[in-house]
């Protein structure tokens, strides 16, 4: 089977390579892997910026989809043939909080034809969905699901997104499929002319107003209940400026710096909720399931590229060109 390894921290990193098709062990199974996509943690991954202690050779990705193809001789819940997706985080469940073990992180991920998962580290796909959208949800999906109902947000209610990347586009379906009101920045008005089309209520151009936060607040007439936090440094203050009395932020990243300057009393005076979130569980990731199931909402992909490009896309994350999820097809 091709696979493709990260061997160090570099431009150079990784290695594409052929090794023999495994079988699987107790608890394991076996995928044939479809597609997979990319998180912006890939690419912190590659260039030893989330974790330089990570132990490598690492296959890298922890969104895939696929056909199962192998189980371990004590998994009864899973079966050949079975449409799965991969699990972020493999051990964190009802039966354990302690989450200690990452998929394409702390284990193996899934760019390659074949991925040997626990058997807790999967899920069955909703039938309408293919493998390559199925392929979009277990980080950015989940990490979207996680944020909203953190901050528990109800039809009318009014959501900030920063950005249009894969978890604010997913963010976006959710969120109107549960018809709340969604404000949208970019400083790209083409993006944000097609998150309108998607149902966006109201967009910012950050670059034509620096001043993004007051103007979200105005449009929210009073500020919002929630906004998805992914600048850090240098979006935080424009953050708490859109934020209503009592309102949420969900910290998922920190593009911009990870070092923000609070103003605690403005925090205190606007009785700010702020949840640090680390993508959810295998238990959110299925009730996530269900719930795109039931409103058959189509994840966007914004690009879809063969396998032989998977290296050149990672490395391009950090370009943010992109709109929605960037999707490998393993089989091209």
């Amino acid at each position: 089977m091709k696979l493709i390894e990260l061997h160090n921290f570099g431009d150079d990193g990784f290695q594409q390579t052929e090794r023999g098709t495994p079988t699987p062990c107790i608890g394991e199974v076996v995928i044939k892997v479809h597609a997979a996509s990319l998180n912006f943690r890939d690419f912190m991954i590659a260039k030893g910026l989330y974790n330089p202690n990570i132990e490598l050779p690492l296959v890298p990705l922890s969104d895939g989809a696929g056909e199962v193809v192998a189980v371990g001789n004590d998994v009864t819940e899973f079966n050949v043939g079975d449409r799965v997706t991969s699990v972020f985080w493999q051990d964190w469940n009802t039966n354990n909080s302690n989450r200690m073990i990452s998929t394409g992180s702390d284990a193996a991920g899934v760019l390659s034809e074949y991925a040997v998962l626990p058997k807790e580290a999967i899920l069955p796909i909703p039938d309408y969905m293919s493998y390559q959208e199925a392929s979009t949800i277990p980080c950015a999906a989940v990490t979207a699901w996680t944020c909203i109902k953190a901050a528990k947000i109800r039809p009318e209610d009014s959501v900030l997104l920063l950005g249009t990347g894969g978890v604010s586009i997913l963010a976006l379906q959710i969120l109107k499929a549960m018809q709340a009101n969604v404000i949208i920045t970019s400083s790209s008005n083409e993006k944000l002319q097609r998150a309108k089309e998607m149902g966006a209520d109201q967009t910012i151009n950050y670059n034509e107003n620096p001043e993004w936060g007051s103007e979200a607040f105005s449009l929210s007439n009073g500020g919002v209940d929630l906004v998805i936090e992914i600048g850090g440094e240098s979006t935080f203050p424009q953050t708490i400026n859109a934020l209503k009395i009592g309102g949420h932020i969900s910290v998922i990243g920190a593009l911009g710096g990870i070092n923000v300057q609070l103003n605690l009393m403005q925090m205190v005076f606007k009785n700010v909720h702020m949840h640090g979130i680390t993508v959810g569980s295998r238990e959110d990731h299925s009730e996530l399931n269900q719930f795109l199931e039931e409103h058959e909402i189509h994840p966007i992909i914004g690009k879809t590229v063969g396998f032989d490009d998977a290296i050149n896309e990672i490395y391009g994350m950090s370009s943010g060109s992109h709109f929605g999820k960037i999707v490998i097809d393993i089989n091209n």
